[in-house]
């Protein structure tokens, strides 16, 4: 028989990867259950030299098990994008799939694979940003604590594994006790860093879904950017599957 001290194994020392991925884990966990919901929001587009530009648009979002939630966003203003629409189908590694209605041609347009790093609606957010952060699309990497404002927050590396990303990585700052991201820096297909999200003002539904109000991407390459303020988050209101369908796009809840 082995002495007491020979017969207990060490615990082995868990690595960056593994707890990346179990912050991630958990942070998906801590937002399940939500089934729909919907919201208001507001986009700034703001060029180099300042000059601003203003739309108005609605959202929504269901909740699907087994794989990426589904999503739409309907411009209202002003009146030459009014009723231009966006459809995500998100997924795991699998290629997403997106939809775009424009309504001047009355035409639904499916999104190539291929052609997610480009802008949306002249925006600083890339197609492919639009798409629910499934756990199984990145590869993880714990690389430090450290303060982020008054909190303390985990720095984590995250690594596309789908095919076609405009991103070689992106590094989160999520705080460490309620495990809100409030920063994501991206770094383009050449390795350099191409924009940073910040995102503020969280507040919780429902005693606990924390959604942020304010987020702001700024492109570090072209002096552009652009601020989204969400507002009304309701959840619960009932939406159907039928809603998040293409022949849905051109008369949205």
């Amino acid at each position: 028989m082995l002495p007491l001290f020979l017969s207990i194994a060490p615990a082995l020392a868990e690595t960056s990867q593994e707890k990346g991925l179990s912050i991630i884990v958990k942070q998906d966990q801590n937002n399940k259950g939500f089934k729909d919901y919907t919201n208001n929001m507001v986009m700034t587009l703001k060029d180099a030299q300042g000059n601003s530009a203003v739309r108005t648009l609605r959202a929504g979002g269901l909740e699907v098990e087994r794989d990426g939630d589904k999503s739409f966003m309907v411009f209202d203003t002003p009146a030459d994008v009014k009723g231009t629409s966006i459809l995500t189908h998100s997924h795991g590694v699998k290629n997403d799939d997106q939809w775009l209605f424009l309504p001047a041609v009355k035409r639904v347009k499916r999104l190539s694979s291929n052609n997610k790093s480009g802008p949306f609606m002249g925006s600083e957010f890339a197609y492919e940003d639009l798409s629910s952060p499934v756990v199984e699309k990145y590869t993880y990497n714990h690389l430090r604590e450290e303060k982020c404002g008054a909190l303390q927050c985990h720095v984590i590396e995250r690594t596309p594994k789908y095919e076609n990303s405009g991103y070689t990585r992106m590094v989160l700052w999520i705080d460490t006790k309620e495990l809100r991201t409030f920063k994501i820096e991206y770094y383009d297909r050449k390795s350099s860093l191409l924009k940073t999200l910040n995102n503020s003002g969280y507040k919780q539904y429902l005693k606990r879904y924390w959604r942020a109000e304010t987020g702001e991407m700024v492109n570090h390459q072209n002096g552009k950017s652009t601020i989204l303020v969400s507002s009304n988050f309701l959840f619960g209101v009932g939406l159907k599957t039928s809603d998040f369908e293409p022949e849905a796009l051109d008369h949205l809840p």
